[in-house]
């Protein structure tokens, strides 16, 4: 039985169409949505603007408030409440880390940065890593 549902979001389509999913088909599991701010970047932008914010943890917070807004608006259309976490630094490895606590992991197929090919070498495929190194089961949502 599935109790724990770990979405990761970004503001993509496809992070919009996971949680849509795991609303839907898991009625009865208590959702919590992931956002990790400050990715490496090729000049370290988002994290090094973090690492100068007087408050971290606030800064952080607000980059991720309006994919929460998104989120908690998602669930308001499907008469569900989800749970909000942010995560600071890459992304996939945040999610693998988090992942043990939750029964599974529904995530978008692609995020954001799709079709960005050098954040693509950088990084890699969020997804792609999730679904070969999570300790639990993963639904990959297109």
């Amino acid at each position: 039985m599935i109790d724990r549902i770990l979405v990761p979001m970004d503001d993509s389509d496809h992070a919009e169409q996971a949680l849509a999913y795991a609303l839907e088909n898991y009625p009865d599991a208590d959702v919590t949505v992931l956002h990790v701010v400050g990715a490496p970047s090729m000049m370290m932008g988002e994290a090094a603007s973090l690492a100068l914010a007087d408050d971290f943890e606030a800064a952080a917070e607000e980059r991720a408030e309006s994919v929460f807004e998104r989120a908690r608006e998602l669930a308001s259309d499907h008469d569900r409440e989800v749970e909000t976490v942010v995560g600071v630094g890459h992304p996939a490895r945040n999610i693998v880390d988090r992942a043990a606590k939750y029964d599974t992991v529904v995530i978008g197929a692609h995020g954001a940065d799709r079709g960005r090919a050098t954040r693509r070498f950088l990084v890699g495929n969020v997804a792609e890593t999730v679904s070969k190194r999570a300790p639990v089961p993963v639904v990959l949502v297109r």
